[in-house]
């Protein structure tokens, strides 16, 4: 969650690409519940169990998150895909390794680190700045507090923190900075011949010949599978519930709930931190608390708070605009931190230094915002709306329990339940496998179960089918058309077609194979290109970044081996039933002398952060082997 309200922020644990691992969120501290009961986990790391329900919620945000960076266009069958399941599941794997080697070694996130990385997330910020209401309301829209938000965060950071430090290690050489500029800027000399694909010898297809092929290729004439489906739908959106609440029921819950309309007192502050420096030994913090006590006496006798900030102040990201913090509520920093702000009477007043997790704070108080108790009539609205939605899941949550009970109590039939419930059955138009394109038949679930052992061999009624938002079906088969082969009429042409197809295929790859062996042989490129009426492309100094030549030719070209005396070749599929005859003439690498240091610099980077990645792993990896790790993969399928 953490990461997708984020959204486009690049903050700084954002910038880590060390570890290769992308590590959000999951419900932590569940697995007592299901100690005692039967085994429904789909894995379980030592004694921690990775459940069905985590599982679930974890696949559906990643799709969501794939589905929204591929702006709805990518195919709802690729998330059938066993191995995407299984990946999801060992990233979870993986964090919950990382959790138990937290607590092993007594690991713990700083207060003041979360509370910096809350202040950073854009999605509780109003103009580029924390807001307090803001953040309340982002999180009661998630049906999450702040302090357990405050948890999931510092949970998320402390799943970082050992695979950045590990990656931190990372060192690289001069020696290496200099083969890796020699390679990225290397230049390849390379001439070649391209092969279009050929017209077909002949275009005459015998009537044997497209039996034969039918007969040999019939499971790829087939009409497909098709399914119909009766189904009773719920929607929250369509019950009639009581929308006019009276003022009475409102006033009543107003004062049940007040607390919820009160805004507590604000205070804007700007701060100056000292670090404790060395290994925080006592003379550490007594020489920390020296120099902030030096600062907070040249405070008191008029010296500029925000130009003493920028100048002594170790807190980086408010130094430079002269320690200030913004706004500032009761709750949303460390304890000592807000006690001392707290404790300020009035605006200009300034604390004595306060040890924090991080070191000494020297506080002033800018500003105070009082607290606000919002009126009944100010909330009335929203009062209203909360009972109508309440009002309409408590009906949703209850036609819904009665509906599942009522389908799985007569599974032969769906009259029962509409009955009961005031429903009409309705039914789909067919479709196959890969689903329909509107109504209930363009959700994967419904495609699933319509096509499960239950509901199309068994022909019984499905499980509740969750559709999101407060709405479900239950279905069953209305009609089953089986996969039929179409007649040979009827597919003729295409059958002639794919024919035609293969013998172009084959044709374009026998006669670059015969060309590419006698060029191996001896025969020059241009006598090549003369047999086949082609021109011989040359191109010299080409990097591996050419924008303007075939991505799989240059490709083909940086994975030549060096020419030994002559001219290496190499034989190139460039798609299309096309080719190309390469003959790489030479190589020139990159220059590493002279290169200024900021080239080094970037290189040297980018070398770290491949090689940090790695060693992250690689801990990773070895965390996990040393765990008890069981994976109950034939659990992810319906999942």
């Amino acid at each position: 969650m953490l990461q997708l309200l984020r959204g486009k922020k690049s903050g700084l644990f954002v910038k880590i690409a060390l570890v290769l691992i992308t590590i959000g969120f999951s419900f932590f501290g569940i697995e007592s519940y299901f100690v005692g009961r039967m085994d429904t986990g789909v894995a379980k790391v030592g004694d921690i169990e990775i459940t069905q329900d985590e599982f679930r919620e974890r696949f559906n945000q990643h799709r969501q998150r794939l589905v929204q960076m591929t702006n709805g266009q990518l195919d709802a069958s690729y998330f059938e895909n066993p191995e995407i399941r299984q990946q999801v599941l060992r990233q979870m794997v993986d964090e919950k390794v990382l959790l138990a080697a937290n607590d092993e070694l007594g690991i713990r996130v700083p207060a003041q680190r979360v509370r910096d990385e809350i202040l950073a997330i854009p999605a509780f910020q109003v103009d580029g700045v924390f807001n307090p209401e803001q953040y309340r309301m982002a999180l009661q829209s998630n049906g999450l507090s702040p302090l357990g938000f405050e948890e999931r965060v510092r949970q998320d950071l402390g799943m970082r923190e050992l695979p950045t430090q590990i990656g931190a290690t990372a060192v690289v050489t001069e020696a290496e900075v200099d083969n890796y500029l020699r390679l990225r800027d290397q230049k390849r000399d390379f001439r070649f011949v391209r092969l279009a694909s050929p017209v077909a010898s002949t275009t005459e297809v015998g009537d044997d010949e497209i039996e034969a092929y039918y007969k040999a290729h019939a499971d790829a004439f087939m009409v497909p599978e098709e399914v119909s489906l009766q189904y009773l739908e719920l929607d929250a959106r369509s019950l009639e519930i009581d929308e006019t609440p009276d003022d009475s029921v409102l006033k009543d819950r107003y004062e049940k709930e007040k607390s919820r309309f009160v805004t507590s007192e604000q205070r804007e502050a700007a701060h100056i931190l000292v670090k404790v420096e060395g290994s925080g030994t006592p003379d550490d913090q007594r020489a920390a608390l020296a120099k902030a006590q030096d600062i907070e006496k040249r405070i008191r006798e008029g010296g500029d708070f925000a130009a003493l900030a920028k100048e002594f102040s170790a807190d980086l990201g408010s130094k430079n605009v002269g320690g200030d913090l913004g706004w500032i509520d009761r709750g949303t920093t460390e304890e000592a931190f807000e006690g001392a702000l707290f404790a300020l009477a009035a605006k200009g007043d300034v604390s004595a230094p306060v040890l924090g997790s991080e070191g000494y704070h020297i506080i002033t108080l800018s500003d105070i915002r009082p607290g606000k108790t919002r009126t009944f009539e100010e909330v009335k609205a929203e009062l209203a709306k909360e009972y109508t939605d309440g009002e309409r899941e408590r009906a949703y949550s209850e036609k819904a329990g009665r509906l599942t009970d009522l389908a799985y109590e007569d599974p032969s039939s769906l009259e029962t339940a509409a009955k009961a419930l005031g429903l009409t059955v309705q039914t789909t138009p067919l479709f196959g496998r890969q689903g329909g394109t509107e109504g209930i038949t363009a959700n994967r679930a419904v495609v699933q179960a319509a096509f499960s052992d239950e509901v199309l061999v068994q022909n019984t009624n499905s499980d509740a089918i969750d559709l999101g938002g407060n709405h479900l079906v239950v279905v069953r088969l209305a009609e089953h058309k089986p996969s039929t082969p179409m007649a040979l009429e009827q597919v003729r042409d295409r059958v002639r077609e794919r024919i035609l197809a293969e013998r172009v295929q084959r044709e374009a790859k026998e006669r670059a194979d015969k060309l590419y062996a006698e060029l191996k042989s001896g025969k020059a490129l241009a006598d090549v290109a003369t047999e086949v009426s082609a021109k011989i492309e040359e191109h010299k100094g080409i990097g591996r970044e050419a924008a303007n030549l075939d991505g799989r030719l240059v490709e083909a070209v940086f994975q030549m081996p060096r020419p030994q005396g002559a001219a290496a070749s190499q034989l190139v599929d460039l798609g299309s039933d096309s080719y190309a005859l390469v003959q790489l003439d030479q190589v020139v690498d990159g220059a590493t002398a002279g290169l200024d240091e900021k080239t080094r610099e970037a290189a040297r980077a980018t070398l770290q952060q491949g090689v940090a990645a790695a060693t992250s792993s690689e801990f990773v990896e070895a965390l996990r082997r040393q765990t008890k790790v069981t994976e109950s993969l034939d659990k992810l399928t319906d999942l």
